[in-house]
């Protein structure tokens, strides 16, 4: 049995919980109030596994369940929303932030969007959604 040792300095800071955190030159600014809406990080999910499975890392949905511990019927459902027009997944991933209550948009009111393969009438049944939502 070999032994490993790692050197490094480790710091630990006296700021603690509820502390006031300075906001220094060239550090990144807090993050905007609200959440991201669950369908936009769904739809960055999809592109994210998408290229994951294009570029070989990956060999299928099947695996990408299994590495998940989904099911494939939900890798599937999530990755329909790469058969939308590129105008709706655009629109999907700059939806705004939202600051209290319940998404308007989810995954169950898009599913039969993407199955829809002309691109217009996705145009237009999204369309549709956003007036109802």
């Amino acid at each position: 049995m070999s032994t490993l040792t790692i050197g490094g300095t480790v710091h630990f800071g006296r700021e603690g919980r509820g502390a006031r955190k300075v906001i220094r030159e060239g550090t990144v600014a807090p993050p905007a109030p609200g959440r991201i809406p669950r369908i936009a990080r769904l739809m960055a999910l999809a592109i994210h596994l998408d290229g994951l499975v294009q570029s070989g890392q990956v060999a299928d949905y099947a695996e990408l369940a299994r590495l998940a511990h989904v099911t494939r019927a939900r890798v599937s459902q999530v990755m329909s929303l790469l058969s939308l027009a590129p105008a709706i997944q655009e629109e999907l991933l700059f939806l705004p932030r939202i600051e209290s209550g319940r998404e308007r948009i989810v995954l169950r009111g898009l599913l039969p969007i993407a199955a829809e393969r002309n691109w217009s009438l996705q145009l237009r049944k999204w369309k549709s959604l956003r007036k109802t939502a």
